[in-house]
């Protein structure tokens, strides 16, 4: 799941938690395991705490191809290395996990027993054990057709398990506030993840919606700040998002899911903008900005503006005038969102923003660029089988002397109008025409019977 993003999130938390991680070997981008080296066991466990890719790691006693040749590893691995946990007053486990493949309880207890010659002294406990230990066997990846024997078997010591359950957690099931477009939790956590966000930090979301980006880098202790230009979204009072919901509760914000996961102190406010119309004062600055620009699919791309010339309001109406919108280009808000960001990003601040693209016409010399932002990331998500989504990735290298911005226009300009013309159907448009044609069908029938 998101295997492209595995590689960014760990390059960006090795960079902001400063620790050395080091490969052994030339990682697979696919597989699910991967070899690396630390300079200590705390640097590892300070980097786990805070991935949402990874989701345990073991401290490597043995390695190979067969389980023939990892016992015969094992039994050679330095005993003193073991003896710290295998004491008499220190309970343990050994778990049996394989990967693409499943095995019989039967077949799990005969591996268990095949490692009998383990010095180990204290007792068995299943549950919350002092010392837990893996056997692991990985079949590839290919669930529907698995090979009769592991391609790689592991054993060690557990250490430190990943995030995941913070996934769980923020779930948008559970969430009092959610919208259309509400970012799900891990891809929230990857982008904070990928944006380096820490404690203390000033994090901006410039097209905020439901506020799901914002629970994320709160969650990892930055200071959170929104903006969008949809009045009832911020006041939650668009049309509820989930089926069984018929109208919003009162007390719907993005502020009260802040308070649901305890982050209120982090939250400093969301504000009405259109972001064509900067608001902010120029020594403003942000230590990341993280956010998804809409797209025009399933929300509309709208600035402040009219298609009448010479427009003015009388001060008369003033005071309850809503401003006219009119469209908001794609182009126009990477446009807008690369500068913005080189203006008020910190130096070494990070810009973290989905980019849509069509698959078959991708070209990364298409993707926006600033001459003042080095793009650091750049992963896929897969959306349909003609289109996907890039999570870019900018940090910002120095202070803007140059204004000129790369962007090549067709690839942004036409998405939005190609979408619609080589989208698949849904499955609410499928239905309706199966049922047209079965009509027409009938209508044809009856008619062919009377005549």
């Amino acid at each position: 799941e998101h295997i492209e993003f595995r590689f960014a999130e760990m390059e960006s938390l090795v960079s902001l938690l400063n620790v050395d991680m080091k490969h052994v070997g030339e990682p697979d981008s696919t597989a699910p395991y991967w070899i690396v080296e630390f300079a200590s066991e705390s640097d590892l466990k300070r980097l786990v705490s805070r991935s949402v890719s990874v989701r345990s790691c073991i401290e490597l006693w043995a390695h190979a191809k067969d389980m023939g040749s990892l016992h015969q590893k094992l039994q050679n691995f330095p005993k003193h290395l073991m003896e710290p946990y295998f004491q008499p007053n220190l309970s343990f486990k050994i778990e049996v996990e394989t990967f693409c493949r499943h095995i019989t309880q039967k077949e799990k207890i005969n591996k268990l027993e095949s490692f009998s010659y383990l010095p180990v002294q204290g007792p068995v406990r299943l549950k919350d054990p002092n010392v837990c230990l893996q056997y692991i066997e990985y079949y590839g990846t290919r669930a529907n057709d698995p090979p009769e024997l592991p391609y790689d078997v592991f054993f060690g010591r557990w250490v430190a398990s990943g995030l995941r359950q913070l996934i769980r957690k923020l779930s948008l099931k559970t969430r009092k506030f959610i919208g259309n477009t509400s970012m799900d939790p891990q891809l929230s956590l990857l982008m904070a993840n990928q944006a380096k966000v820490k404690n203390g930090d000033l994090v901006l979301d410039p097209f905020v919606g439901s506020g799901s980006l914002l629970v994320a880098a709160a969650e990892f202790g930055g200071f959170v700040f929104g903006s969008d230009i949809d009045y009832l979204m911020l006041h939650a009072r668009t049309r509820p998002s989930r089926i069984k919901q018929k109208e919003r509760d009162a007390d719907e914000s993005i502020k009260a899911n802040m308070k649901q996961y305890n982050l209120e102190h982090k939250y400093l406010d969301v504000l009405i903008n259109d972001f064509a119309s900067p608001f902010w004062r120029d020594c403003v600055e942000f230590d990341s900005i993280i956010t998804d620009p809409p797209y025009g699919i399933r929300e509309a791309t709208e600035r402040v503006g009219t298609s009448k010339e010479n427009y003015t309001v009388s001060e008369k109406h003033l005071s309850t005038h809503i401003p006219a919108k009119i469209e908001y280009g794609i182009s126009n808000i990477y446009n807008d969102l690369l500068t913005f960001s080189v203006k008020h990003l910190r130096l070494g601040g990070r810009l973290v923003c989905w980019f849509p693209v069509f698959r078959e016409d991708y070209q990364e010399s298409g993707l926006p660029s600033h001459p003042c932002l080095k793009l650091v990331a750049n992963s896929e998500q897969v959306l349909t089988k003609i289109t996907s989504r890039r999570l870019l990735t900018f940090e910002k290298i120095r202070h803007p002397s140059v204004t000129e911005l790369h962007l090549n226009e067709s690839q942004i300009t036409d998405f939005r109008e190609k979408y619609f013309v080589a989208r698949e159907e849904t499955r609410k448009e499928r239905r309706m025409r199966e049922a047209r044609i079965r009509k027409e069908n009938w209508m044809k029938a009856k008619q062919e019977g009377n005549d």
